[in-house]
């Protein structure tokens, strides 16, 4: 059984974390490599460059969309079944995004598609303040 968390690159380490991974495809803006701790960044399950910018140039309106396509990418990337094995194999994992909309992102994508996947090994550990 694996518990899963999202969490902003920039927000500190904590202790509870567990196996750290960056799903990025790019470096989180103003972090050094010195600072930025993470297990792993995974750039291979991260969204297509024609995919980001599309979905960056105007999110409000396409979310739905980007889940989607997103969801269409990763079923067909080479690279998820390795993630997703890789992510089972730990007890916690805190996936780490860039984003400063923590609720329509690629990593809430990934974590929900992480928890599909999984047959139930996979559970989505939600803040406590959330809903």
């Amino acid at each position: 059984m694996t518990d899963l968390k999202l969490k902003r690159a920039y927000e500190p380490i904590a202790s509870d974390d567990g196996y750290r991974v960056y799903i990025d495809k790019l470096w989180p803006r103003g972090l050094s490599h010195e600072t930025f701790r993470y297990d792993t960044w995974d750039k291979e399950i991260s969204p297509s460059d024609e995919l980001r910018h599309w979905f960056h140039d105007n999110p409000e309106a396409r979310w739905t969309d980007f889940v989607r396509k997103y969801l269409n990418e990763l079923k067909s990337n080479p690279a998820w079944t390795g993630f997703l094995q890789d992510v089972e194999g730990h007890p916690v994992v805190t996936l780490l995004y860039s984003s400063r909309d923590e609720n329509e992102n690629n990593a809430v994508v990934v974590a929900d598609a992480l928890v599909a996947a999984s047959d139930g090994q996979i559970k989505m550990q939600r803040p406590a303040n959330a809903a």
